[in-house]
């Protein structure tokens, strides 16, 4: 007997919470290329990309648009795909489809059936279960075919035959999202290859860094390394972000020419095999740090490096910014850039007005990852082993009056991936170099023009 998939492990552990009932998720649709594109379809380079839905794509691995999963809880649980039929015109112009008789045995499901067939068999798969898992009002077509496929079963004439039905719904949503905030050890597999992907690509970068390239540039050394290793391309717009720009919390433009002593601040990572990195550097556009930069750089990155050493399983989610914003709020009353006591600056929270982001967020097939970071009551939760999540730490200088004209432009964000483990952290990215000397080495000696 072939050895269950880490999707069908996934399948089985959901429809054993499900208990009963039967579940719907969705895949996306593809729009074409005229359409306005949604949340599951991206443009990358002027080309239309289809990415799957998270949830799907988590339970299910299959890689084809227009598809559903249905899940059966109970006695005997099922577990069907619905996914395009092969069709010989349509493979001319757009590639080969698997179709439901090689997604049956590829991807280990009970059943598979055509999409075409989906409003006859709905109906007919939802006779018999009282509960419906589904997330409403996520996606306002599948709405409508679910709802469409109820009220065939509420209809006068088949309640009459004493039909039973949905009655109660259950966001579905809620039980994948707490099973995709603990990676497996597959998901941990692929997101290391992510993260090897996009250290490569960051090296590159600090490699090619140059006055007078443009942000785009630099953007494109990244893009070549995330497709040269196979991923499938950058996990969201690429951010390169130089001089006045390394200000802009998500500036995406890239469109501006670099000046000598200039930062400039990358942000990017790779997504590969639908998993994401998602990693941040901030290097001296000439090479060498100013002391002003280096000044800035060095308490950013003394800030993540304590937060990277306060996370351990059973502290609460909230550690790490604690631990950045003292460290901070400390650094920028040295530097003068705030003024009072340190319990001042914290307790009337003006470090916000250079560090105005959070300490990170989840990572995995979404670059900020499915999963709740509070309880019900609105308390923090703990870390756990298996979670994988960003530290990131930044501080942003835009010109002021108060504020010593050395510093004004001055943007520093520094990001790692990290995976919680029984005893610490493990830095999934710790081969990226990140103090500011072994920067100005790499961009020294390792230059590619």
């Amino acid at each position: 007997m072939r050895r269950p998939t880490p999707q069908q492990q996934r399948r089985s552990a959901l429809l054993s919470q499900m208990e009963s009932g039967i579940a719907i998720i969705p895949n996306a649709f593809q729009p074409r290329r005229e359409d306005d594109p949604s949340r599951y379809y991206t443009w990358i380079y002027g080309l239309s990309v289809f990415m799957p839905d998270s949830d799907f794509w988590y339970l299910t691995a299959f890689p084809e648009p227009e598809s559903v999963l249905v899940l059966i809880a109970g006695a005997q649980p099922q577990s069907i795909l619905f996914c395009r039929p092969r069709d010989e015109e349509q493979e001319l112009w757009w590639g080969k489809r698997i179709g439901p008789e090689q997604a049956q045995e590829r991807f280990g499901f009970d059943a598979c059936y055509s999409m075409d067939e989906l409003d006859t068999r709905l109906p007919q798969l939802m006779q018999g279960q009282s509960r419906l898992h589904y997330a409403f009002g996520a996606d306002a077509g599948w709405d409508q075919r679910v709802y469409q496929a109820l009220n065939q079963l509420r209809h006068p004439k088949a309640s009459r035959g004493g039909s039973v039905f949905p009655t109660e719904t259950v966001d579905i949503r809620r039980s994948i999202h707490a099973m995709r905030r603990i990676k497996d050890a597959a998901e941990i597999d692929t997101m290391r290859k992510a993260v090897n992907i996009s250290v490569a690509a960051h090296l590159r970068a600090m490699r090619a860094c140059q006055a007078g390239l443009y942000e785009y540039q630099l953007e494109a050394e990244l893009q070549y390394v995330f497709r040269h290793h196979g991923a499938w391309g950058p996990s969201y717009n690429s951010i390169v972000a130089s001089g006045p720009n390394a200000c802009l919390l998500h500036h995406v433009d890239n469109d501006r020419q670099m000046q000598a002593d200039e930062l400039v601040l990358i942000d990017a990572g790779a997504r590969f095999d639908g998993y994401c990195a998602d990693l941040t550097r901030t290097l001296p556009v000439s090479g060498r740090f100013t002391g002003p930069q280096r000044d800035i750089y060095d308490l950013v990155l003394s800030a993540e490096v304590a937060a990277i050493d306060a996370i351990r399983p059973g502290r609460p989610m909230n550690t790490a910014q604690q631990t950045h914003v003292r460290i901070l709020s400390q650094g920028l009353l040295d530097l003068g850039l705030c003024q009072g006591s340190l319990d001042g600056v914290i307790e009337r929270e003006d470090y916000k007005r250079f560090y105005m982001h959070g300490p990170g967020h989840f990572l995995g097939i979404d670059t900020h990852d499915a999963g709740r970071y509070h309880n019900t009551q609105g308390e923090w939760l703990n870390y756990q082993p298996g979670m994988t999540l960003t530290v990131e730490p930044g501080l942003y200088i835009r010109p002021a009056d108060n504020i010593p004209e050395a510093f004004w432009h001055i943007g520093v964000r520094v990001e790692d991936n990290l995976l919680v483990t029984e005893h610490g952290v493990e830095v999934l990215s710790a081969d990226l170099p990140k103090s500011a000397t072994d920067i100005e080495a790499i961009m020294r000696d390792g230059a590619l023009h």
